[in-house]
């Protein structure tokens, strides 16, 4: 075959050249294995490898957690005719437990005389509210026919969890809710002490007592209601169907009271038959 192009003769056999020179190097190169890196020391018996320093840590920054505003009803108790302190909800067993949660420890008359609840009874807010208008607006008033002013209210229970009277497995009872207040004792200023059922202090005194009571709250239990009741008063802000009041008290006399009959000692001699 000739060419006719002197010039494309000589790249061609240059191209060759340069082919055959690269497979002879490729066939002339050898293939290394890898070289391998040299492994740690493990370090000698006692021996302690030291670590680098480590950068203090910094807490984190945790915004103050806002107080909790009072509740309406704890604005309403405002300090010129009570003292209570805002707890923390409360929560028990059994449907037990009072959100809007007080401890009244004190309800100011309306001539200032600071009345002490004696314990401070914790309470539902709307049930303390309750209990410091009954005071301030009647019981200090009754109180005040005795001879001196009202001076403090003897707290018998308030928020309590438990069953009603105490019954193991009966349905919660409204001191469970925070609900109710039993008053054991009502204190004059001048250190006499009453009980709201003492037959010794005037019957009128006792049933106005008794009627400001029960045109006060949704239950009122005294003597002659369940047998639970008979030397304190239990009142609550119980809610019911269609509004139903319960005013169970029995304002008696000394000569209402039916004695019961003594008995007779071992060596007393027989009776006589009646004729």
């Amino acid at each position: 075959m000739k060419f006719r192009f002197p010039g494309l003769r000589a790249i061609l056999a240059a191209v060759a050249f340069a082919a055959a020179v690269d497979t002879g190097a490729a066939a002339t190169t050898q293939v290394r294995p890898p070289v391998p890196l040299p492994r740690p020391r493990p370090p000698w018996l006692g021996e302690t490898i030291p670590l680098p320093p480590l950068r203090p840590s910094i807490p984190p920054v945790v915004a103050p957690a806002e107080p909790a505003l009072p509740s309406a009803c704890q604005l309403r108790l405002t300090a010129d005719i009570a003292v209570i302190e805002a707890l923390p909800a409360i929560s028990g067993a059994s449907g037990c437990g009072i959100e809007d949660a007080v401890k009244l420890s004190a309800v100011m008359t309306k001539e200032k005389v600071r009345v002490a609840v004696t314990p401070p009874a914790t309470l539902r807010c709307e049930m303390a509210e309750a209990v410091v208008h009954w005071v301030r607006e009647d019981v200090a008033p009754i109180a005040a026919s005795l001879g001196a002013p009202l001076g403090g209210i003897t707290n018998f229970a308030a928020y309590e969890c438990r069953g009603r009277n105490r019954i193991i497995g009966a349905k919660i009872s409204e001191h469970g809710k925070g609900n109710a207040l039993d008053v054991r004792n009502v204190i004059l200023a001048n250190g006499k002490s009453y009980e709201p059922t003492d037959m010794q202090v005037a019957k009128e005194t006792r049933e106005k007592l008794k009627a400001s009571a029960c045109a006060r709250f949704s239950t009122v239990l005294g003597p002659a209601s369940d047998g639970f009741h008979e030397n304190h008063i239990h009142v609550d802000i119980a809610e019911r169907r269609g509004g139903y009041r319960i005013c169970q008290w029995a304002v008696r006399d000394a000569s209402e009271i039916i004695p019961l009959p003594r008995e007779r000692p071992a060596d007393a001699p027989p009776r006589e038959p009646a004729p």
